[in-house]
């Protein structure tokens, strides 16, 4: 016997499942210090690939958004580091949408190796911004409402 889930159902599925996505990412030489442990400094572009994979999931860019003037600097940051990476492991970032947006959007991460080991943990604020002026602005108003549809109870 097989299982069937109807189309209505997937949608339900994929809208539970993309507050939080993960990204398999491996990581390079270039990376790497003489040791083979990746520079701390590398975090956070893996945190900023899994952030892109995680709009993209969503059925948005940071294009669409920049297309509609909207930027999204970081406004704060905080990473624990726990383990050690190394040249050549398939690491995974697992990315979260900690609440419905307002001016900031909230992610948090973890950064899993091949292992299964915890090698960070962090926490980033993003701040939407109107790109003439670079005042606070609000989300734009199809991003906001996806994000919503996240924190619905189904």
């Amino acid at each position: 016997m097989g299982l069937f889930i109807q189309n209505e159902n997937i949608q339900k599925i994929k809208e539970i499942v993309m507050k939080t996505t993960l990204t398999k990412i491996k990581t390079r030489y270039v990376e790497s210090d003489q040791m083979g442990v990746i520079h701390h400094s590398n975090y956070l572009i893996y945190m900023e690939q899994a952030r892109l994979d995680w709009l993209d999931a969503l059925g948005f860019s940071y294009s669409k958004m920049e297309e509609n003037n909207v930027m999204l600097p970081v406004y704060k940051i905080d990473i624990r580091y726990k383990n050690p990476m190394k040249f050549g492991e398939e690491i995974t970032v697992k990315t979260t949408l900690k609440n419905v947006p307002t001016t900031r959007v909230e992610f948090e991460y973890e950064i899993v190796n091949q292992e299964g080991k915890m090698c960070a943990t962090a926490n980033l604020t993003l701040v939407f911004t109107n790109g003439s002026s670079f005042r606070p602005t609000k989300p734009l108003p199809d991003f906001l409402k996806a994000c919503e549809k996240l924190f619905v109870d189904k």
